[in-house]
């Protein structure tokens, strides 16, 4: 595929991945020579401000979407079943719902981890936002010490529910400033002022679907299907960017130092480790930002010189959604 002037279209062009999107891709000079939004009969027709200009948004057809070079799909799981594999008869679709990311013939991809593979299928899945955001920090430690046992807990913001979440949490706080009854219909219980440890459905195991993503994403990502993956989902009352607590357990000896030499070297992380002066991973820095800040790095108390404890903050918008995507398909165009 020629590198310049591709044709490249949007579904979900104006949710919030669907606007993160378009401004990483334009951001980065992603060679975009036609940029074509598609959206139902409801929205078809309306014109939206983008960074590229005011652009028409398209009724949805697969036909339509197969003439583009490249379709990112930032709608839900059950579109995505339905029409990403005919869009890819023509297209390289790069889809950010959880429908493909299990499958066996269907690429799962962080490209600081595994992008060579974005070149062997037509149809690529984008991770879980979580499963990125730790994925990204815990490859450079699983490269130099093995990793034998990581457990994570997540500290997640409305905007994981998307434009709806962040909605709630603002009418939520206002609200209760005011001493009014807290909304609670996107999630299931009132955000604002609280925390809740559960995302997604409840499985037969005790844990919820959003946490078992973390397990088979970042076994797949690795290439590690049987390495031992553990999480609790919370979600808190911030608006954008999750953060993580991590313990692993390595194989190899691990020193603190010796780990934060792997991660400053490392694609897609930024060293963020000097807590003497208040420095450490944050949501509030780590907003809009497209690196991982990781900090917070000790050993664990539990494994010795095994273990590490680490706390990752990033922006699941970004590296969590659009800007993996864009970089599917940057490594997808590369010579």
């Amino acid at each position: 595929m020629s590198a310049e002037n591709l044709h490249v279209g949007v579904i979900g062009a104006t949710g919030a991945v669907g606007v993160e999107l378009i401004n990483v891709m334009f951001d980065r000079n992603f060679p975009v020579g036609e940029l074509t939004l598609f959206a139902s009969e409801r929205s078809a027709g309306k014109t939206v401000e983008t960074k590229y200009g005011t652009k028409t948004i398209a009724l949805f057809s697969v036909e339509e979407a197969k003439q583009c070079d490249i379709v990112f799909l930032a709608v839900s799981g059950d579109f995505a079943k339905e029409f990403a594999p005919q869009i890819a008869e023509g297209a390289l679709v790069i889809d950010n719902s959880s429908a493909f990311r299990l499958n066996d013939d269907v690429p799962l991809i962080v490209p600081e981890i595994n992008g060579d593979l974005a070149k062997t299928a037509k149809l690529i899945a984008n991770p879980n936002c979580t499963t990125a955001i730790a994925a990204v920090a815990l490859w450079p430690l699983h490269k130099a010490f093995g990793l034998k046992k990581v457990i994570v807990s997540t500290y997640q913001a409305a905007s994981g529910a998307g434009q709806p979440g962040m909605n709630e949490l603002r009418e939520g706080l206002a609200a209760g400033l005011e001493g009014k009854p807290v909304p609670a219909e996107v999630f299931a219980h009132p955000l604002a002022f609280n925390v809740i440890p559960h995302i997604d459905s409840f499985q037969e195991n005790g844990y919820t679907r959003e946490e078992m993503k973390v397990t088979w994403e970042t076994r797949k990502i690795f290439g590690e299907p049987n390495l031992p993956v553990s999480c609790t989902a919370v979600r808190i009352p911030t608006e954008r960017t999750h953060s993580e607590s991590i313990v692993v357990e390595t194989e190899k000896v691990v020193t603190p130092a010796a780990a934060r030499e792997a991660l400053a070297s490392a694609k897609g992380v930024k060293l963020v480790d000097d807590p003497a002066n208040n420095v450490y991973p944050m949501p509030i820095n780590a907003t809009k930002q497209y690196d991982v800040e990781v900090g917070r790095i000790r050993s664990n108390l539990i494994f010795g010189d095994h273990g590490l404890e680490l706390f990752v903050a990033g922006d699941q918008l970004l590296k969590g959604a659009a800007l993996n995507a864009v970089q599917i398909a940057e490594a997808y165009i590369a010579d």
